[in-house]
């Protein structure tokens, strides 16, 4: 889409840092330039005022990524792709079925009543929960790898969503300020929100996540 749209060398097209790689790449293969905006901390997608601050003469593109089962604010990214005669695209998530997303935000909304010690989802427009992220607060990755190495010794399937922002990798390195980019990486966790977990399932990776207070030091 980048290249029918004439985006190229020279360019440059604003992309989100947490997430996968597969963005930044393609817009390199299009010929231009990826630079990184920060996100919202609520919803984990473009922060439309970042965007705004990253946007210059050489702005062609902003690609909009949806997180979590959680949506951009794409009215106001529009609105700015209008204001500055950008071209505004969407990544989008694999569709779930309407009986399984029921399902899902039932156990999601279980988990948003039971758990202690971190921080739940904002379940607003529309969360599909496609992923259950939760904070692990602290004082950094210590903490919350530390946290998802007990919850997986008690069985708890969970996983670290974004491990290394794309802005950190090797091939994108850049010196640049994503402050909620890197505490959303240094915190954020995958609970299973899965339709095919039993009430039972659901009450041992509550009850696993309370027993750990939701706050671990670093193993010195």
């Amino acid at each position: 889409m980048l290249r029918a749209a004439g985006v190229g060398v020279g360019d440059e097209v604003v992309v989100p840092a947490f997430g996968n790689v597969e963005v930044a790449e393609a817009v390199t293969l299009a010929g231009a330039l990826p630079v990184f905006a920060d996100i919202d901390p609520v919803t984990y997608c473009l922060d439309p005022e970042a965007v705004e601050a990253a946007v210059t003469s050489r702005t062609a593109a902003v690609v909009v990524v949806h997180r979590f089962g959680r949506r951009a604010d794409t009215g106001r990214l529009n609105a700015l792709g209008q204001r500055h005669e950008l071209l505004v695209l969407e990544q989008g998530e694999s569709e779930v079925a309407p009986d399984e997303t029921a399902q899902r935000r039932e156990r999601a909304a279980y988990l948003d009543t039971k758990l202690k010690g971190v921080r739940t989802p904002d379940g607003g427009d529309g969360h599909t929960y496609q992923q259950y992220v939760v904070r692990v607060p602290g004082n950094g990755r210590p903490d919350r790898d530390a946290f998802a190495r007990a919850l997986r010794a008690k069985g708890v399937d969970c996983r670290v969503p974004v491990k290394t922002p794309v802005h950190r990798l090797p091939e994108f390195r850049r010196c640049v300020s994503l402050p909620q980019t890197e505490l959303a990486a240094d915190e954020t966790l995958a609970l299973p929100v899965d339709a095919s977990l039993t009430k039972r399932e659901m009450h041992r990776v509550a009850a696993a996540c309370n027993a750990l207070g939701g706050l671990l030091q670093p193993a010195f």
